[in-house]
């Protein structure tokens, strides 16, 4: 039996059963950079997570939208008394996604084992290496992402798909916080919150591999590590989430928890300007309006598919357009994980062309909660 049909059945509810000595994001948490960039296993749950416009050589505009994460799942807060390099108390996950929008064709691959000797890991601060995992089943190498000593270098491969990618970053502006001191919060309860930081534009190059064909590519990227233990609240099923790039040189994030009725229980977002320190908003500040809606012909999850996001304080009213419908996630390894991870551009409403991103939305359709 594989590593991943035995975790499969059991993934989710081990997620949400498990207590314990977890730690809890805390807003005087003290960050040492670059320290941060690794592994923090006292927590249950962390992501680094990239998410980018790439240009193919001698293109004008960006032909392809691309995601990659790594996800660190705790199991146990503490190793168990074994004497063992096979007992495990990490999952390691990554999910990679690649969107040509010239052929309309959205790609998916991901990887799930636990973090032990030749499946997977964390690298420890001063090594390159922040995390590694065996690729997808049938595919040479690894997957990995490692710190330059500036921004962050990934590749993974996936031969099933026909798809890889080895992609180096470096910052176009500054790390900044999202939240006070990279407290971020979830809910009106003490723990209901995340350790949370951006590179909101990192400049990327490297190449990208589809069918048997390699680009020199080039673009820009959008950064996040968040860190916790307590990330939903029971009544929580879901998020939507916003990065903005505009191309007035400011960046927007904004995002909303819904519950089960659909309604927004906790929202918030940062506004990043050209120069100077971010700004936190509040729910009031900003609003986010669904347009029109799409049908997932597979998993029949009915998402937003285009929004008006306004922030009225600072001048911002923007319509956001998926750059392909279908950009759905869906995962072979974990029972009932799939979300929508896209593209999109961002217009003023006269139509013209203000700046791209990317958009998430998870908990859409029936049991599809995260188990985050």
């Amino acid at each position: 039996m594989t590593t991943s049909s035995l975790l499969r059945p059991a993934l989710a509810a081990v997620l949400l059963a498990l207590g314990g000595d977890w730690e809890v994001a805390r807003p005087d948490y003290r960050w040492s950079f670059p320290r941060d960039h690794w592994a923090h296993p006292a927590y249950r749950t962390e992501w680094w997570y990239f998410t980018g416009h790439l240009a193919a050589e001698g293109d004008s505009l960006p032909r392809f939208g691309y995601q990659f994460t790594v996800f660190r799942i705790g199991l146990l807060p503490q190793r168990p008394a074994l004497r063992s390099d096979w007992s495990a108390t990490m999952l390691i996950m990554g999910h990679a996604a690649v969107t040509d929008l010239r052929t309309g064709q959205h790609r998916f691959s991901e990887v799930l084992y636990r973090a032990i000797p030749l499946l997977g890991g964390f690298g420890a601060p001063g090594d390159s290496l922040i995390a590694w995992s065996r690729p997808p089943a049938g595919t040479d190498g690894r997957w990995t992402l490692r710190w330059n000593g500036a921004g962050f270098d990934f590749a993974m491969r996936d031969e099933r798909q026909r798809m890889a990618f080895a992609l180096g970053t470096a910052p176009r502006r500054p790390l900044i916080f999202q939240g006070p001191n990279g407290f971020s919060r979830k809910g009106a309860g003490e723990t209901a919150a995340s350790l949370y930081y951006s590179f909101t534009r990192l400049a990327t190059a490297g190449t990208l591999t589809l069918d048997g064909t390699t680009y020199a590519t080039s673009g820009t990227s959008w950064m996040d590590q968040e860190i916790g233990s307590n990330q939903l609240g029971r009544e929580q099923v879901g998020w939507d989430w916003f990065s903005l790039q505009l191309d007035d040189g400011r960046d927007l994030m904004v995002y909303g928890l819904r519950d089960s009725t659909g309604g927004v229980s906790w929202a918030s977002g940062t506004l990043v300007p050209r120069e100077g320190a971010p700004e936190y908003l509040v729910r009031d500040a900003f609003t986010v309006t669904a347009t029109e809606r799409w049908e997932s012909p597979e998993t029949h999850a009915p998402y937003p598919s285009r929004w008006r996001v306004s922030v009225p304080a600072a001048g911002l009213d923007l319509d956001v357009v998926p750059l392909l419908a279908d950009q759905e996630n869906r995962s072979a390894l974990a029972t009932k994980l799939f979300y929508w991870e896209g593209a999109v551009q961002v217009r003023d409403r006269a139509g013209r062309v203000r700046g791209r991103g990317y958009v998430e939305l998870t908990g859409y359709g029936t049991g599809a909660r995260p188990a985050f």
